[in-house]
């Protein structure tokens, strides 16, 4: 299937017009027409090759709301106009324990990344988001819920689930505190969900003039951490604290402020190790915890939580031709808090 979108074609060139081909449509395969598609900072990673895999062409994005086009003969609980998401993966083996256990996103034999691996045939790369239509397994795509802004909806297929699960799986309910640490693209997703869940949420940040931000998106409470020592009055004091920091910080002022038994959850992907104290952790009991996004069954109960409580990110709908100044304007932190391409305009 012919297929327009946007690539990069090297490591230091803008990403441009593309055309390639999509696999034809399987027994259990979705086609689905792309209408929207965010822009997420891993996208400017991979297309930049600053993990060093990216094979190019590329084309990023996987932060995709689109209308079910036509499905393979074996599908029956979705139907064509449907409007559906597709998130950061396609495909895993299915067969080893995690994905038999419903940790598709943690496959033990490598999960099909939506850019950037293999097709099952193993010779045609996955090409994501930043197009006008992509097929996908029935099992990897999910059902938005109505009532949902569809361009405002897509940033959850990645920085929405990506804060989601570790906030459910360290057990944040209606008065845990939780803190944020970075109010950005995943720090705004965090405050947001933190406090549908009836957290007492406080906004930990370098910059104040983010605070009233902060409050409007949901934050009780706001924290300027420039100056050291700015942790040393919240010892003992959160549930949970979720770090969406990508640079590299010592992680110990925030390991202070957890409460015994808390987590700290790790989110950020920063190219330095980290440095921390062991003994708070020691003598707390307090965790350390990474995630990478969430799983199939995870990513569909965030997204029908979002319909429930109409969550959605903070966006600025761009065009294809200004994808480029989208991703200079994200490295410089000129967003709020998400871009989101259009993607009727390929």
């Amino acid at each position: 299937m012919q297929t327009k979108g946007y690539a990069a074609q090297s490591a230091d060139t803008p990403l441009a017009p593309f055309t390639f081909a999509r696999r034809e449509l399987g027994p259990r395969d979705v086609q689905v027409a792309i209408d929207f598609c965010g822009i997420c900072h891993s996208d400017i990673h991979f297309a930049r090759n600053e993990w060093g895999f990216t094979a190019y062409p590329a084309v990023p994005g996987h932060e995709i709301i689109g209308r079910v086009v036509a499905t393979g003969p074996e599908i029956t609980r979705l139907k064509a106009g449907q409007r559906v998401g597709v998130g950061c993966f396609v495909n895993s083996c299915r067969t080893c324990g995690r994905c038999r256990s419903g940790q598709e996103n943690y496959c033990e034999n490598g999960v099909t990344m939506t850019y950037g691996s293999m097709e099952p045939d193993g010779v045609t790369p996955t090409w994501g988001g930043y197009s006008t239509q992509i097929v996908v397994d029935d099992h990897f795509v999910f059902t938005l819920p109505d009532g949902l802004d569809p361009a405002a909806s897509a940033p959850l297929l990645c920085a929405g689930i990506t804060t989601f699960s570790p906030l459910r799986e360290a057990g944040v309910t209606s008065g845990s505190r939780v803190a944020v640490m970075g109010l950005g693209g995943l720090g705004h997703m965090a405050v947001k969900l933190a406090a549908s869940f009836g957290a007492e949420v406080t906004v930990l940040s370098r910059s104040p003039e983010k605070e009233a931000d902060a409050r409007k998106l949901g934050a009780h409470d706001f924290v300027l951490t420039g100056k050291a020592g700015a942790l040393d009055a919240l010892g003992n004091r959160y549930d949970a604290i979720v770090d969406t920091i990508s640079a590299k910080h010592d992680l110990t002022p925030a390991v202070n402020a957890l409460k015994p038994g808390g987590s700290l959850l790790l989110l950020g992907a920063a190219a330095e190790p980290l440095e921390f104290s062991p003994l708070p952790l020691l003598f707390g009991g307090k965790r350390i915890v990474g995630s990478l996004v969430g799983n199939i069954a995870d990513t569909q109960v965030m997204l029908d939580h979002c319909g429930r409580h109409n969550i959605t990110s903070d966006i600025e709908l761009v065009t294809p031709s200004q994808i480029n100044e989208a991703y200079e304007r994200t490295l410089k932190g000129d967003v709020k808090y998400r871009f989101v391409i259009d993607c009727s305009k390929f």
